[in-house]
């Protein structure tokens, strides 16, 4: 038996061109049914197609178990080492992890004088991935808020700096390395190559691993490391098909995220998703600022609605 289609995407407002810029797509919306409106976020998308519990994403955890097999055994930190700019009046962080194109050997040797500074305050810290540093929390620990790394990237450093009591710690903990990467020799060394320093550090993604994560999904698209991470824990396929059409044949949960453009959504994904409607129950398409459409085959009846010119922002 057939089963229903989920397409992640991004935040509409994140789109380039609008609907004027893709007529066919609006038309299909148009006959489509708007559902509620979800809560708008990355974490919340996710969470709306896989049940975990405790109700949240521990990131750190979570990646932990993909990068080694030892997430089960305490609460984790995400540290990845990152690279902030000042300006006249603030610091701007304009590089985490991935984009810092840190080597293994690389890594280690940042790590070296860190070690020390975490060690003693009771917090291990290790890489086992050059771009994912992680540290080891004590049981009882409290954690501040931390903001999720793609959420500060390009933004004023002081606005997303952990608050309150116990964020305290974490600021002066942030300074103390801050110093001590900005003396290390091998970021002379990348600047001299035309590399960004890695001159600081983010914290985000606290927490333990799941006691479960459960979802109606059989099959998903997707290279996204965290919904690698969650279809691990599901015990549910997760790969990256040789092509889009591949994956609306065979996959019921396909990751779209990376669509920066409406138009893109028109001319790749809707010549080929239109003839796979009838198999198929249903198609959920799911944007990440909680605007949701669900598409079925019989919809192309609705030849005399309108295309949709204006975004539901009250769907």
């Amino acid at each position: 038996m057939a089963t229903p289609l989920t397409l992640l995407l991004p935040a509409f407002e994140h789109l380039r061109g609008g609907l004027a810029a893709a007529p066919e797509f609006a038309r299909w919306l148009g006959r489509a049914d708007a559902l509620p409106r979800a809560t708008a976020g990355k974490e919340a998308q996710l969470l709306r197609h896989f049940d975990v519990l405790p109700k949240s994403l521990p990131v750190a955890a979570l990646t932990r178990a993909l990068d080694v097999d030892d997430a089960g055994y305490g609460a984790w930190l995400r540290c990845d080492p990152a690279h902030v700019r000042p300006d006249l009046t603030t610091a701007r962080l304009l590089a985490i992890g991935e984009g810092l194109e840190l080597t293994t050997d690389e890594a280690q040797a940042l790590l070296a004088p860190l070690k020390p500074l975490f060690g003693d305050a009771g917090m291990p810290i290790t890489a086992p991935v050059a771009t994912r540093w992680y540290l080891t929390l004590p049981d009882d620990m409290r954690l501040p808020k931390f903001t999720a790394a793609d959420e500060v990237l390009g933004a004023d450093l002081s606005q997303h700096l952990p608050e309150g009591p116990d964020g305290r710690r974490w600021r002066h903990l942030l300074n103390e390395a801050q110093v001590l990467l900005h003396q290390h020799p091998l970021n002379a060394t990348r600047v001299a190559a035309g590399k960004p320093a890695v001159n600081s550090l983010w914290f985000w993604g606290g927490g333990r691993l799941p006691d479960s994560v459960r979802t109606t999904c059989s099959k998903v698209a997707s290279v996204d490391l965290l919904l690698r991470a969650l279809c691990r824990q599901a015990r549910v396929e997760c790969s990256a098909p040789p092509s889009l059409e591949a994956a609306l044949d065979s996959y019921d949960l396909i990751d779209l995220r990376r669509v920066r453009d409406v138009a893109e959504l028109e001319r790749e994904l809707l010549p080929m998703l239109l003839p796979r409607l009838k198999p198929r129950p249903s198609v959920l398409l799911d944007f990440a600022d909680g605007v949701r459409f669900e598409l079925r085959h019989a919809h192309r009846r609705r030849w005399l609605r309108r295309q949709l010119r204006d975004w539901p922002v009250g769907a």
